[in-house]
């Protein structure tokens, strides 16, 4: 049998994206999108599990990837995003969700071999504590905070504090956060102190992801990389394309530093551009020797 380095979990979605200009752009997205093929061009064995509904199966398409590495969890709903960004930077943005799917549950969950199980999420409700539970018992579990502190509140996104974070952070070998939801979750505005603070509730090793540097901590050992993106015309995604990058070389044996160098050279490379990473590794280690020397 195949052993995956990481399964990535998470909804798709239908998205909506209007620029400062009114430019409306209209594509698949979410963290399990963004993520996979970050993931892979590291050099990463990657499984895909994503939840959408099956009417929306022309998604999976987009993940150009062998039908036995990708599984299609049913939802009666597709989740469906829209942002509306104010600055060309996209730092300000309005977000709404018309529509979200449903619960990802532990008997879901594809029975591959895998190290390290990825929760992508996007919103709270993605996934319930037990499937956090049942993930741990399997193998490795990292996530993104996103999908525990943003809420849909009729429509409306909102952020609230993880209620559970002291009992499910020591569940996790990897956490992602950006600087809002590192603040959200500790009251802390300097990210290494917030760093240290989820470090000592029990998350192993943290990722801090903000719009000039990314920033690293497993409790003894502590990294930043500055962004050197040219242009953010491809800012959507930017934390998710990270933290798998990240993700997928701390699995297949880098370092930390080693890590967070590969991942801020390819998100700076991606943001460059729309869409997902579409570069390869050969890129993002040319993107390396040329902007970080």
């Amino acid at each position: 049998m195949k052993t995956y380095d990481l399964m990535i979990i998470g909804p798709a979605t239908r998205d909506v994206n209007i620029d400062y200009t009114g430019a409306e752009d209209r594509s698949a997205g979410g963290a399990v999108t963004f993520c996979t093929p970050a993931a892979r061009a590291a050099g990463a064995e990657v499984f895909a599990a994503v939840k959408i509904a099956p009417a929306d199966g022309d998604i999976m398409e987009g993940f150009h990837m062998d039908p036995a590495d990708i599984a299609l969890l049913p939802s009666e709903k597709t989740t469906l995003m829209k942002n509306v960004y104010f600055t060309p930077d996209r730092e300000r943005r309005d977000a709404s969700c018309p529509a979200q799917s449903g619960p990802i549950l532990p008997g879901e969950i594809p029975d591959v071999d895998c190290r390290l199980y990825h929760l992508a999420g996007l919103l709270y409700g993605d996934f319930p504590n037990e499937l956090i539970e049942f993930l741990h018992t399997k193998g490795m579990v990292s996530a993104d905070a996103q999908g525990f502190l943003r809420h849909n509140e009729n429509g409306r996104l909102c952020f609230h504090d993880w209620a559970d974070k002291l009992k499910y952070l020591p569940y996790m070998d990897f956490l992602k956060t950006d600087a809002a939801e590192a603040e959200i979750l500790t009251g802390l505005t300097d990210r290494t102190a917030a760093a240290k603070q989820l470090y000592a509730w029990g998350a192993r090793e943290i990722l801090i992801s903000h719009n000039t540097e990314m920033l690293a901590y497993n409790g003894t050992d502590l990294f930043t990389c500055p962004v050197k993106a040219r242009n953010l015309s491809g800012r959507t995604g930017r934390g998710d394309t990270t933290f798998a990058a990240y993700l997928a070389m701390r699995m297949t044996g880098a370092g930390m530093e080693e890590a967070l160098l590969y991942a801020t050279a390819c998100v700076s490379l991606k943001m460059e551009t729309p869409g997902v990473f579409q570069g390869t590794r050969a890129d993002v280690e040319a993107y390396i020797r040329e902007f970080y020397a």
